[in-house]
């Protein structure tokens, strides 16, 4: 965004909406740190995580009456 544009914006307001514009800045500035940054996912990084049983891929038992 134009730094310029933004500034001209701001010098236009009064002063107490002047405060309130830092205030606000101050509030995103703070939200803005508390934000840790996402790390990526690498491939394969969750290998042992999780445990598929045996029988993963067998017809359950609740659908016995649906199959042929």
């Amino acid at each position: 965004m134009n730094t310029q544009l933004i500034l001209n914006k701001f010098m236009a307001l009064p002063e107490n909406r002047k405060q309130e514009v830092a205030n606000f800045i101050d509030f995103l500035l703070q939200q803005t740190k508390k934000q840790s940054p996402q790390k990526k996912a690498v491939f394969g990084s969750y290998k042992g995580v999780f445990k598929m049983s045996d029988d993963f891929n067998e017809p359950l038992e609740d659908f016995k009456d649906y199959m042929p």
